[in-house]
């Protein structure tokens, strides 16, 4: 008997969204984390991307809502390379952003993962791990002393210098840049002016550009109002930073205002500061045998407000698929598609954030012309939502084996507006127990008839849709489509694709 089923180091974003996604699944983890308190440095101050419709199947969204309510909610503006773009005028945007600084993350996190049961060890380091055929164990430095405790698997949400990661043996190769980023909101001095289009009037160094970057010799500076009252301050410059987890002071900023524009700029009372780096870097697997990775300890990118989406959808995606493992129905190879599918997204996010660090760093008269052009781009609808739905994580497909596969297979699915579906009004309210689903969206008793062997496991519901995108969907419990039937697809055809699907990612019929 193991002392979990699952044994999560850490207890960032990532790893309280895994155990809140095992535990609706009914397997039982353990959080163990080095902090002896939750953190209290805002390392990010929002989400942004695909994990907001996730949150919102999860009927989530609401909550974390509320909990951000207050300045730039909802975001619609977003950096790129040292450029904006603008998705405001968009009636359905690809990419939507929540203003919500992450110490207020975790605690939402820790407090729903508690809710549904999870245990979490704060003050309670992993620090080695080894694993066999049948268990790893985990080696810990708890306040009373070090102890072991093994589990089915062990899963490394420790971020870029954690153990687990280098337990495994797997390594994690990839660019560290010279660039330090800090960022602080502040309050506006008196003896700062507003003027009318939202500059400032700085005495001593004049008129500041308010909403985009201004380049100088020594670094970027950025400025952007919240509020009527509280400015986004921010700054990028090559050279030394204090450790990522040593807190950011307002004399700190001020000195790389100065140092970047060359002059003062007086920064009223501070009300969030905080500073960060950039790597570019992918672990080359992200399973070993009984040991997976998650988050930062599978992937740093070299660019903001992409982080904490791809590492909450890795959970999504690994959770159940850990959950079928434990409860013993888990087909051949579905760990491994853990691996396959977020090292692409991962690839996907890696792609556009390294062309962003080549957009930025320029300071030629080339790097210039690139950046205008980006911005004349950035003015057309079509490459406006392609960039958009690129950097949400909204544009991935995962591959999946075979050929001729249904547009949306491998997609998030739609949220579709539904007819009698068994009081489900949408696609969104049949994913909020994290439960593989076949929606039936046509007269196809052939398809039900198909599924009864798993419906211990999948969940068949029956709706109309307008204007269906196909006659059935088999959705996975991280909203992903692993079969589609088309519209009027012969039963000689789909009958038999859905069993294959349903085995391929369900197991075996009961």
């Amino acid at each position: 008997m193991t002392d979990a089923d699952v044994v999560i180091a850490g207890a960032g974003p990532a790893g309280l969204m895994l155990a809140g996604e095992l535990r609706l699944a009914g397997v039982r983890p353990l959080v163990l984390e080095r902090r002896p308190r939750p953190g209290d440095i805002p390392k990010a101050n929002g989400l942004g991307g695909q994990i907001l419709r996730l949150l919102r199947y999860r009927g989530l969204l609401d909550r974390f809502e509320a909990a951000a309510a207050g300045p730039g909610h909802p975001a619609s503006r977003f950096p790129f390379g040292g450029v904006h773009f603008d998705l405001s005028h968009l009636e359905d945007p690809p990419l939507r952003g929540l203003t919500l600084p992450q110490p207020r993350l975790e605690r939402l996190l820790d407090e729903r993962a508690r809710e549904l049961g999870a245990d979490i060890r704060r003050g309670h380091e992993v620090v080695g791990a080894g694993q066999d055929d049948a268990a790893v164990t985990v080696d810990v430095r708890g306040p009373d002393g070090p102890y072991r405790v093994t589990a089915r698997y062990l899963v490394g949400c420790d971020g870029a210098r954690g153990r687990v990661r280098d337990a495994a043996g797997i390594p994690f190769p990839g660019t560290t840049y010279p660039e330090v980023n800090r960022l602080g909101q502040v309050t506006v001095p008196d003896s700062v002016t507003r003027l009318g289009d939202g500059d400032l009037d700085v005495p001593g160094l004049g008129r500041v550009r308010a909403g985009r970057f201004t380049r100088t010799g020594r670094g970027v500076f950025g400025l952007g109002w919240l509020t009527s009252e509280v400015l986004l301050v921010s700054t990028t410059e090559d050279g030394p930073a204090e450790p990522d987890d040593a807190p950011m002071t307002l004399a700190e900023l001020g000195d790389s205002v100065r140092r970047v524009l060359g002059a003062d700029l007086p920064l009223g009372e501070p009300i969030r500061l905080s500073r960060f780096s950039f790597q570019a870097r992918q672990a080359e697997r992200y399973r070993d045998g009984r040991i997976l990775l998650a988050g930062d300890a599978a992937h740093l990118f070299p660019a903001t407000g992409v982080a904490l989406n791809a590492g909450l959808l890795d959970t999504v995606n690994l959770a159940w698929k850990l959950a079928a493992a434990v409860h013993g129905w888990a087909p051949a190879g579905l760990l491994d598609t853990y691996h396959r599918e977020r090292h692409f997204a991962g690839a996907r996010t890696l792609l556009h954030t390294q062309a962003q660090v080549a957009l930025r760093r320029g300071d030629d008269p080339a790097a210039q012309a690139l950046r205008e052009v980006f911005l004349e781009l950035f003015a057309d609808e079509q490459p406006l939502r392609r960039i958009g739905a690129l950097v949400a994580g909204a544009d991935i497909r995962y591959p999946l084996p075979g050929a001729d596969h249904h547009a949306l297979t491998g997609a998030f699915a739609p949220d579709l507006a539904l007819r009698a579906g068994r009081g489900a009004s949408s696609v969104a309210e049949l994913m909020r127990t994290a439960r593989p689903v076949l929606l039936v969206l046509a007269d196809r008793p052939d398809l039900r008839e198909a599924a009864r062997g798993w419906r211990p496991r999948v969940d068949v519901h029956t709706a109309g849709t307008g204007h269906r995108p196909a006659d059935a969907l088999l959705i996975r419990p991280d909203a992903h489509v692993a079969w589609a039937a088309a519209v009027g697809e012969p039963a000689a055809t789909a009958v038999p694709a859905l069993r294959g699907a349903l085995r391929d990612w369900f197991g075996v019929p009961s």
